[in-house]
């Protein structure tokens, strides 16, 4: 290689210090040719991705509380017509001792007062003794009672 010669005395040796390293796999660009390509990122498009990912999952977990919610709001509005009825029941004509999880059934008079029976609509045969069948009720064991069928 011909080229010319280098003039050491003329060489700013401080300078050529400042841009050398000792460590030069931290730099932010590539040390050498032959390192490989370093390309600045697109912070925005990063934080965009980052953004949007972060929305997708929070509104998935909003998604499962509001199912959640709507869940425990459904079981509270069974609970209340569980009372609702209980306490229709409790109210009405009831000759005999209801056991826990069998099957009665409520009726309404003509003059509007309610009564619990045993028998069923169907089986009442010629002599009804009501004006209208309510529903078909189980006690539970905590004694609110469970509608099994209504008359509709």
């Amino acid at each position: 290689m011909i080229g010319k010669k280098i003039d050491v005395e003329r060489l700013d040796l401080e300078r050529m210090k400042e841009k050398t390293t000792e460590n030069p796999g931290i730099l932010p660009y590539g040390h050498h040719s032959g390192s490989a390509l370093i390309k600045p990122e697109d912070k925005g498009k990063i934080t965009g991705r980052a953004v949007a990912a972060m929305h997708s999952q929070t509104d998935m977990q909003m998604s499962q509380i509001y199912q959640q919610m709507q869940l425990l709001a459904d079981q509270a509005k069974k609970i209340q017509a569980r009372i609702e009825v209980s306490e229709r029941i409790y109210q009405a004509s009831i000759a005999f001792e209801p056991l826990i999880n069998h099957h009665y059934f409520l009726y309404q008079k003509s003059d509007g007062t309610d009564f619990m029976s045993m028998i069923a609509p169907e089986e009442w045969g010629r002599k009804k003794d009501f004006a209208e069948f309510i529903a078909e009720i189980k006690l539970l064991a905590d004694h609110t009672w469970d509608i099994l069928r209504e008359n509709t």
